[in-house]
């Protein structure tokens, strides 16, 4: 030992490395076991580990095989089964063995009930990212809220407190995605988005069910405890729908439904450390998914058709009977879905009753896209601002053109995601042109521009006009 550390080799990084590895345990080179359960590793050069299980193997297979002394090595090397050690590697240098970390011994401490955000300043926080949704806000402050205090509360006493999964059902471009994305910021419990489109069932190309919480898992550093209290969120969750009138095998409908039961309701789930998939040389690790909240959103296209078809229905025979076109143009209809009208859309029994939250968020109207122009805090006009502020130029958009702004993009009918389109092919060319004169001051957008009938006004440095309201 004294020789190794008079080396001149032995640099203070290797105490680093040292004391890095004692968090993480080694991987059998043959069989991928971890430390922790195969015990005491022999270690071989190279970083190379085998158990000791794997070396007695070696051993009783060669001694089967010898003849007067002598390995009978035709006999050794036709044996089914036999998995050999590439004598290569021992020579040439081999990349570190896969390391998993090992869990802390110290149970650490759980949250904290007094640092608990409230409700009601989840939401505060959400109001200053996210326009209108009132409702769907406060709906999902309570849900964390209520989340928060599952996990903290959970070895309390014999009472459990169920989780309350959640389904929100709204149009393309009203929020349902960035008011997780928002959420992510204020938690400290880690948070995983999914996408449903890509999942199928086992067996067939595409990820596997399990791929959500391995996502989760990776969100929390690979920490399995801190993982089993997070929250995940599964975005297109409509794209999982039965599919009608088909006679092939639905393996990315009904039977990826099927599969995110056990995920819904609770249990433990192998999931791969560091990879999507599932492989001889990837390490698996147990999540339990019972305190995991499970949120779902989607889209649900053409399920106002299906509400429609089901309120006529209801009244369409006598003199009170409502006119077929009464719920064409209701901004809410959606406000009125059941779960009999989500199974009809193509999603089973079993799921929707793992869900037993469902809530709707409302379609934009252009009084809300003028405000999600300009209040939030990263706002879209606020982006554009900053980006001229660099070049020394004051943006400025009158009201009217927010207006006009607005009623170009409620008919594309993609909701918020239009804004940003307009918006880019109205500010092209002044981004273009606008570096070209340092003598430009500041520019104002006026509703003539965006209506095509007329240009924005352009000031010089020193006429600048006093900063526009809104």
């Amino acid at each position: 030992m004294t020789d190794e550390f008079d080396n001149e080799d032995f640099f203070e990084e290797d105490f680093e490395d040292m004391d890095e590895d004692e968090n993480y345990e080694k991987f059998c080179f043959l069989c991928h076991r971890p430390e922790s359960q195969t015990g005491r590793m022999i270690e071989l050069p190279n970083n190379i580990h085998i158990c000791s299980d794997c070396m007695q193997k070696s051993f009783d297979t060669m001694n089967q095989h010898m003849t007067d002394g002598k390995i009978n090595y035709a006999d050794l090397f036709n044996m089914p089964n036999i998995s050999m050690i590439d004598l290569s590697s021992l020579q040439n240098p081999a990349p570190k063995p896969k390391k998993a970390k090992k869990k802390k011994s110290e149970s650490q401490p759980e949250i904290d009930l007094r640092n608990i955000p409230a409700p009601h300043k989840i939401k505060a926080t959400l109001d200053e990212y996210v326009i209108g949704q009132e409702h769907a806000k406060k709906v999902m402050s309570v849900a964390v809220y209520n989340h928060y205090k599952r996990v903290a509360t959970d070895t309390m006493d014999e009472i459990d407190i169920e989780k309350s999964n959640m389904l929100m059902i709204g149009p393309t471009g009203c929020g349902k995605t960035y008011l997780v994305k928002t959420l992510a910021k204020l938690l400290d419990v880690p948070l995983a988005i999914a996408d449903a489109t890509s999942l199928t069932e086992a067996g067939y190309i595409g990820d596997d069910i399990e791929s959500v919480v391995s996502k989760l898992l990776a969100a929390a550093d690979n920490d399995v405890e801190k993982a089993e209290h997070g929250i995940i969120f599964i975005d297109e969750i409509d794209k999982i729908a039965k599919k009608k009138n088909t006679n092939q095998r639905d393996v990315s409908g009904e039977a990826v439904q099927q599969g995110m039961l056990k995920l819904l309701e609770g249990s433990d789930v192998e999931v791969p450390v560091g990879a999507n998939s599932k492989n001889a040389m990837v390490p698996l690790t147990t999540v339990n998914t019972r305190n995991i909240l499970f949120i779902c959103g989607g889209a649900f296209p053409d399920l106002e058709n299906i509400i429609k078809e089901r309120l006529n229905k209801q009244a369409s025979i006598g003199f009170y009977a409502d006119l077929k076109d009464k719920y064409d143009n209701d901004p809410h209809l959606l406000e009125k879905v059941t779960v009999e009208d989500i199974r009809n859309f193509g999603m089973i029994p079993e799921f929707i009753g793992r869900l037993p939250i469902i809530f709707t968020l409302d379609g934009l109207s252009e009084d809300m896209l003028v405000k999600i122009l300009k209040e939030p805090k990263n706002a879209i006009l606020k982006q554009y601002q900053k980006l001229l502020a660099l070049d020394e130029v004051k943006l400025e958009f009158e009201e009217g053109a927010l207006h006009a702004i607005a009623s170009k993009a409620m008919e594309k009918k993609t909701g918020a995601r239009a804004l940003r389109a307009i918006l880019e092919e109205y500010m092209l060319d002044i981004m273009y042109e606008i570096p070209k004169d340092d003598s430009i001051g500041q520019v104002i957008i006026t509703r003539e521009y965006i209506e095509g009938t007329g240009g924005p006004k352009i000031l010089l440095r020193g006429q600048e006009m006093p900063l526009l309201e809104g």
